[in-house]
């Protein structure tokens, strides 16, 4: 692991203890209600396919979010965001965990 993801865990174990001593509140994530999950892939140059085994989506998924059929959740939006923040980070951390 990276020194700079170990700063940014121990940073987030901190700010967690802060809330539980109720130091300071939670943060809040806003998450769009609208991705363009087209833009986000076309980011990471992958293709329908690559994309959707890099980061465990299946291809019917990307498909019907790009052709507007279905919309990600809440959750998956929020996946999406740190995406197409840093999608290398994304990939780094999955490889690690497998």
């Amino acid at each position: 692991m990276s020194k700079k993801a170990f700063g940014k865990i121990a940073e987030g174990l901190r700010e967690a203890l802060a809330v539980a001593r109720h130091e300071t509140s939670p943060a809040r994530l806003h998450v769009p209600p609208e991705m363009d999950v087209r833009a986000i892939r076309s980011k990471t140059g992958l293709s329908q396919e690559g994309f959707a085994q890099s980061f465990g989506f299946t291809v019917h998924q990307v498909r019907q979010w790009e052709q507007g059929r279905n919309r990600p959740t809440g959750a998956m939006r929020a996946y999406l965001m740190a995406i197409e923040r840093n999608p290398a980070t994304i990939l780094d951390l999955l490889r690690e965990a497998a």
